[in-house]
C-alpha cells in the first residue's frame, strides 16, 4: 500500500489459516517499492512468497503462540513488516497478518524499476564475487530481496500502509489460481510433518522464482483442492 496513492489502494489482509493461503497467493503481481534516502525509487513484482501460519505451524517464529522481542512483529497489525535476520548477515522480509502470529514471507521479485541501483547493492553484500547478477538473479530470494532493495532490521515492526520508505502498490493484472504453483517451504526440514505443507506459492513459469518444482507444477490444476485437504 502506497502511502502516496489517492485512491487508498488496500490490499487483502486475512484474519484466519485459509484466507493466509489465499493472501500468501494475493500478493501475487502487486509491486514492492522501495524508496532511498536519494529519492530513488527500487520497484520489483512478487512472484513468490511462503505462508507461516503461527500457532501449531512448527515452522513459524511464532510457533506455540510465543510472543517474543524478535517475533512481536507478527503479532501486530496486518500490514505490519517483520523483518529478520539469519546467519548473523542476512534479512528476511514479512508481512503479518491478523491471526496468532500469522505472516507471508515474501520471497522473491520480479526487479522491474531501478535494476542497476539494485545491482550495486547487492555487489556491495557480495564477498569474494564481484560478478555482476543477471536480472532474474536479483532478488530471487528472500535475503536477495532484502539485499536489493536496501531493507534491514529498521524496518521490523513498521506498517506497509503508512511507511514513507517501503510500501505496496497494485499491479497490472489478477492471477489466475491455475498459474498459481503451490508446493512445501524451503529450509524447514526442522518443522516435522510441516515442512512437507504446500505453503510456498510461486507463479508458474517466472524465471525469477527461487526454485522450482517441476512434480508440484503437473499438479498446479489441482492445488486448491490439496489445500482444502491438507491445510483448512
Amino acid at each position: 500500500v502506497s502511502p502516496h496513492n489517492t485512491k487508498n489502494y488496500k490490499y487483502e489482509l486475512i484474519n484466519n489459516k485459509c484466507e493466509l493461503i489465499k493472501v500468501s497467493s494475493a500478493f501475487f503481481l502487486r509491486f514492492l517499492v522501495r524508496k532511498l534516502a536519494d529519492g530513488t525509487e527500487l520497484r520489483g513484482m512478487i512472484v513468490e512468497t511462503e505462508a507461516y501460519l503461527g500457532g501449531e505451524d512448527a515452522a513459524s517464529h511464532s510457533s506455540g503462540r510465543k510472543q517474543t522481542a524478535r517475533n512481536v512483529a507478527m503479532f501486530m497489525k496486518p500490514g505490519t513488516m517483520y523483518v529478520y535476520q539469519i546467519y548473523g548477515i542476512y534479512f528476511c522480509m514479512n508481512v503479518s497478518s491478523q491471526g496468532e502470529g500469522a505472516a507471508v514471507l515474501l520471497r522473491s521479485l520480479e526487479p522491474l524499476q531501478g535494476l542497476d541501483t539494485m545491482r550495486q547493492l547487492r555487489s556491495v553484500r557480495k564477498k569474494g564475487n564481484q560478478k555482476s547478477c543477471k536480472d532474474q538473479g536479483l532478488c530471487n530470494g528472500p535475503s536477495k530481496l532484502c539485499q536489493a532493495l536496501d531493507i534491514d532490521k529498521s524496518f521490523d515492526r513498521r506498517d506497509l500502509a503508512t511507511d514513507c520508505e517501503a510500501w505496496m502498490e497494485p499491479g497490472p493484472s489478477v492471477i489466475t489460481e491455475e498459474a498459481i504453483v503451490s508446493t512445501a517451504r524451503i529450509g524447514i526440514g526442522y518443522a516435522g510433518e510441516w515442512a512437507k505443507k504446500p505453503l510456498r506459492f510461486y507463479i508458474h513459469g517466472n524465471r525469477c522464482v527461487s526454485v522450482v518444482d517441476k512434480l508440484a507444477q503437473q499438479n498446479t490444476r489441482n492445488f486448491q483442492g490439496r489445500h482444502s485437504i491438507l491445510i483448512c
